[in-house]
């Protein structure tokens, strides 16, 4: 099933992330293999797994809730790398602020994000 279909399996809330590496993440209790895709609504498996995966297509769910999130966070592995032109437009068109950086950098600024209480979304890319 596409992760983007709303019956996908997911967890239905927002959570911290509590550690990652090894091929994935964990999170509320609960260990995930690949990347992840975090949503103020819920946390999803994403099949992106390098930054040239990530388009306009896998990043939709965001695009969709984007009157629910004002920054999203893009974890592009274990290095940093740079988002294309189009879609930073995308997310400008959308009104949602977007950063890339290391995955682990992305995990952190989410925790603290959400700790603050704000409208975040994040792209996790897992590493090893």
């Amino acid at each position: 099933m596409d992760p983007g279909h709303p019956n996908a399996p997911h967890l239905p809330r927002p959570a911290l992330i509590d550690a990652y590496g090894n091929g994935g993440f964990r999170f509320a209790g609960m260990s995930h293999r690949g990347s992840l895709l975090c949503l103020p609504d819920g946390i999803w498996a994403s099949t992106v797994a390098t930054p040239d995966q990530i388009n306009e297509q896998t990043l939709a769910q965001i695009f969709v809730k984007s009157d629910a999130i004002e920054h999203c966070l893009i974890g592009t592995g274990a290095s940093a790398a740079a988002l294309g032109g189009d879609l930073r437009a995308k997310f400008r068109e959308h009104r949602i602020a977007v950063e890339t950086m290391s995955t682990g950098a992305a995990v952190r600024t989410y925790n603290i994000l959400m700790g603050e209480g704000r409208r975040v979304a994040a792209l996790l890319i897992a590493v090893a």
